[in-house]
């Protein structure tokens, strides 16, 4: 249990999960680079002891690996998922009254704690320019945050019972903001923190809010948890920790005693300023757009402070890890909250918010012979309606019949959808809504559409295992490669224009229907590079469905109207790039060489490669 980061970083050295970088690093694009490349190896944590122009040491790559998180929490782990999971069926303490009796004691410390003296973090007034500034990807607008802990409170409902503390991306310099004293904050559709900001907005006031970076790493992680309802980011971070959360506050501020550095300040009603560009988990940037500006009031490091951080681009990447402890800990909610729900898995290779694969039950109609989905319907309106579950753009959803469905084997699972769905019938559109921030992919900023391939029945088709024949020789269109068995990617020239994609489309599908019946190729993706496309599954669901908004570019072979419900024979989905997206994240060259030296021989990295 770790009082702080820098006891963890202990820990993770004398247990051969860290190294120690003693070479002066540049925080500008080569601390990122490194990190990128020792995460991709597998390699350990990375302590930077010599960071350019600035005094602090920095930290990453902490939750790079599964095994790494878990054993960074090995000590309060257990506690940790039985009050999840009381939280999630509070029965269960009634049923085994004696049983729970540690986790309440568990609950109990999780409290957080006021204290009126001993604040280590304030030892040092600092600015925001002393600090690392860390730059991860070329077109970034400046430095970012990449792992704070953003705490306000409800300004109707103060105290820290009544707070958020989430994970919103900070930006310290560049673009407007006047160094040191403003930075920018960027939070997107459905976090707490927008509550409060309207709360305060709505009562003519300036939001108080507090950014904790360090501290234990149960703070960190307590960041990013979509926790039940009625269970606080600060208990949790206590629980998860197996300490409780020491806080107090300055001048209406609310410090966490065990953080690293503290960032206090105000967010104005309706002032904003430009925020980004800025490399993020879908592996494009996320462009330049207004997002609220927080006026700085005092920045404070602890003695001997470490910052921590994190690089996001095209997963899988360390945030990966993230989703995965969070999966363990609530997995289970999401089965309290939905009934009928049994598994949703974000797929994480697609950037985790566009591709949602789900299965559910089918107990409606089980006195007719013929079967089809209906209760899956309603499950999966509900998913699409259920906090950042409702961000996604593709939802492919089915219900275990006569064999046992795992969403993470993400070809069997497909594979067993294709197989049954009927397109026809089983495509659903939800169109003009709302979707991730960070997707470019539809018509404007959190706006865009969603489709449904819900599918259940018994077996209506085999499925390709090579490329068909149809699907070559094709005027226009070339290099016809199999993805996996039922869908095939296809090369096409490039995306001008909508209407021209419309042309285009309708030509190929014509093409397409000409040949005759496809029934064993249920999905084409139409693509910039299918070699590329059909390379890996990772390839495959990172370029189709960040690429795509389903009501623009979803087209059909023998695609019709019936009662406003669109069907088709085969789906095709244009998941060619569109000049409105934003461009993908590419490392700098010049960069990449500069880092060798820290992988040589004789040097902090060798070896790790």
């Amino acid at each position: 249990m770790y009082r702080n980061l820098e006891d963890c970083i202990i820990d993770l050295e004398r247990n051969g999960h860290l190294v120690r970088i003693k070479e002066e690093v540049d925080p500008d694009l080569e601390m990122a680079a490194i990190h990128l490349k020792v995460y991709e190896a597998g390699g350990p944590a990375l302590l930077f002891e010599n960071v350019k122009g600035s005094k602090f040491r920095a930290a990453s790559n902490l939750f790079g690996t599964i095994e790494r998180s878990k054993f960074i929490f090995r000590h309060t782990w257990e506690a940790a998922e039985n009050i999840v999971a009381l939280r999630n069926d509070p029965v269960k303490a009634l049923k085994q009254p004696l049983k729970n009796i540690g986790n309440g004691l568990a609950a109990w410390k999780a409290l957080p704690a006021k204290k009126t003296s001993s604040l280590p973090v304030t030892a040092n007034k600092i600015k925001i320019e002393d600090v690392p500034l860390i730059k991860s990807w070329p077109m970034d607008g400046g430095a970012f945050i990449t792992l704070p802990q953003v705490y306000s409170e409800d300004p109707d409902k103060p105290g820290i019972m009544n707070s958020n503390l989430g994970m919103y991306r900070v930006q310290l310099n560049g673009n407007e903001y006047e160094l040191n004293k403003e930075i920018g904050l960027h939070y997107q559709i459905h976090r707490g923190i927008g509550v409060h900001h309207e709360k305060a907005s709505r009562r003519g006031e300036p939001l108080k809010v507090s950014c904790f970076v360090g501290g234990p790493p149960a703070h960190t992680l307590s960041a990013v948890m979509p926790l039940p309802e009625g269970l606080s980011e600060i208990a949790f971070a206590g629980l998860l920790a197996g300490r409780r959360f020491h806080y107090s506050y300055i001048d209406g501020y609310c410090i966490s005693n065990d953080a690293d550095f503290v960032i206090t300040g105000d967010i104005h009603p309706g002032e904003t300023k430009p925020e980004g560009p800025f490399g993020d988990h879908l592996g494009y940037y996320s462009l330049t757009h207004p997002f609220p500006v927080m006026k700085v009031k005092n920045v404070y490091a602890k003695p001997n402070a470490i910052w921590p951080f994190t690089v996001v681009g095209r997963p899988p990447q360390e945030d990966t890890s993230f989703g995965a402890l969070i999966h363990e800990l609530t997995g289970d909610a999401i089965k309290q909250e939905i009934p009928g729900v049994k598994e949703v898995h974000a797929v994480d290779a697609a950037g985790v918010h566009p591709l949602l694969f789900a299965i559910g039950s089918e107990r409606y109609t089980p006195y007719l012979a013929v079967k089809q989905p209906t209760e899956l319907l309603t499950i999966a309106n509900r998913i699409l309606g259920t906090g950042q579950l409702s961000l996604a753009k593709y939802l492919f959803i089915t219900a275990e019949d006569k064999q046992p469905l795992d969403t993470h084997d993400e070809v069997a699972f497909l594979s067993y959808i294709l197989e049954r769905i009927d397109l026809h019938r089983d495509l659903h559109f939800h169109t003009n809504t709302t979707i991730d921030t960070l997707d470019y992919s539809g018509t404007g900023l959190n706006s865009g559409s969603k489709v449904v391939f819900a599918a259940y029945g018994e077996k209506k088709r085999e499925l390709c295992t090579e490329t068909p024949q149809e699907l070559t020789e094709l005027r226009g269109f070339t290099g016809a490669r199999l993805v996996m068995p039922g869908i095939v990617a296809l090369q096409g020239p490039a995306f001008s224009t909508y209407a021209k994609a419309q042309e285009e489309l309708h030509d190929l599908c014509d093409m397409i229907r000409s040949r005759g019946a496809l029934p064993t190729c249920p999905m084409i993706i139409l693509c910039d590079d299918s070699a590329f496309l059909s390379e890996s599954l990772k390839n495959f669901f990172w370029a189709t469905f960040t690429r795509s908004n389903p009501s623009h570019d979803m087209y059909g072979v023998n695609s019709y109207y019936e009662h406003k419900h669109w069907g088709c024979d085969n789906v095709i989905i244009d998941a060619r790039v569109k000049p409105h997206q934003a461009p993908p994240l590419i490392p700098d060259p010049q960069v990449e060489k500069n880092i060798e030296r820290l992988f040589a021989k004789g040097a902090s990295l060798a070896g790790i490669l």
